[in-house]
């Protein structure tokens, strides 16, 4: 049964009781701001495309709101998102400032088929809505649907792994695939926004135990796309939305830049083969579990396969962030954490010091 936090604030009758943890609730006033319940699910949403495909047959209008612009710390990188319809919306482009009139803007821009530019904080013209982090910033409201030729090439690109250049101008939109991404990420020039919409990160894991279970299970909460590789395993998959490979060749693995592999079994001749062909394809990350005082032995079977000396070098053993505990879970959290580190510090130097509070990558990882 859930416990309620009681008190009595001064100069307020309006309130709403909202689960803050398994067995308590704590009180916030709403004033009229939905947001302010913290029990809003979708603004976990970190990625549009994902959502855009589940409207792929409907022929609903919606709106995108970008955040291209950014003035002092904030909780977002610019190219954060929001995709909003007539009753719902997703995602988040501020620490809860915003998104409720984002949201409204949002529904007239469908309404009225014309886009908005919104400035909050510093330089906006609504002193009402006050940023807690003491930044401005702009976003770019626009209308669009699914059949859209720009939405769709970025869709295509969401489904082959390929990344796609976006430009808006908030009227006109294009899309196109892109291969050599070179350092752009995003860019605003008071006029238009272009944005890199790469593949998403793809973790393969190779192996059957429970530290690999622990990891599969860790990834998919996550909403990673995941796939188990376990050759001679089961003919099913042990959950629900991963890939499964379970009589899988070095030739089926799918690899690709965007993709990271962790070997978390211990010395079979398969898993040496496929560690083998993972650090000769063009993975990010490749890791493998296993003591430091048998990383020699290890090197010396993968030149026994033919990988050369600049592609052990990539080799990540013992895989994981050091200092946490060696259970499964433990394991898959430190895994996990050294992949979604090293993917996003990829795109470190191309971002502006101090854009953002919360994805600035360890100086040790910039440039990898």
């Amino acid at each position: 049964m859930q416990q309620l936090l009681k008190f009595n604030p001064p100069n307020t009758d309006d309130w709403t009781a909202t689960p803050y943890a398994v067995n308590i609730s704590v009180l916030h006033p709403t004033r009229g701001h939905p947001a302010l319940t913290h029990s809003r699910q979708e603004d976990i949403a970190d990625d549009i495309r994902p959502l855009l495909l589940s409207q792929v047959s409907s022929p609903t209008r919606f709106a995108i709101a970008t955040l291209v612009a950014v003035d002092g710390p904030s909780p977002r990188d610019i190219g954060a998102q929001m995709l909003i319809s007539d009753q719902q919306r997703w995602g988040f482009l501020s620490g809860g400032c915003v998104e409720d009139d984002v949201a409204r803007h949002g529904r007239e821009v469908i309404a009225t088929n014309a886009h908005r530019l919104l400035r909050y904080g510093e330089g906006s013209p609504w002193f009402d809505i006050k940023l807690a982090c003491g930044a401005g910033i702009s976003i770019l409201v626009e209308p669009a649907q699914i059949d859209d030729p720009a939405v769709s090439t970025l869709l295509s690109g969401y489904r082959d792994r390929k990344p796609v250049l976006w430009q808006s101008d908030g009227e006109t939109r294009t899309a196109r695939f892109c291969k050599k991404a070179g350092s752009l990420l995003q860019s605003w020039d008071d006029n238009s926004f272009s944005a890199l919409y790469e593949p998403p990160l793809r973790l393969v894991i190779i192996g059957s135990d429970a530290t690999a279970l622990a990891l599969a299970g860790l990834a998919l909460h996550l909403e990673m796309e995941t796939v188990l590789v376990d050759p001679g395993g089961p003919m099913n998959a042990p959950f629900v939305g991963m890939g499964y490979l379970c009589s899988s060749t070095v030739e089926a693995l799918p690899l690709d830049r965007w993709t990271a592999v962790a070997v978390v079994t211990h010395d079979r001749e398969s898993d040496e083969s496929m560690l083998a062909a993972a650090l000769s394809s063009d993975a990010f990350y490749v890791g493998a579990i296993g003591a430091r005082s048998r990383l020699q032995s290890r090197v010396e079977r993968l030149q026994e396969h033919g990988v050369s000396a600049a592609a052990i070098e990539r080799l990540r053993a013992p895989i994981g962030l050091q200092g946490l505990g060696k259970s499964p879970r433990d394991i898959a959290l430190s895994i996990l954490s050294e992949v979604k580190r090293d993917f996003h510090s990829r795109s470190a130097r191309a971002r502006s010091e101090g854009v953002s509070t919360s994805s600035i990558a360890p100086s040790s990882v910039v440039g990898k």
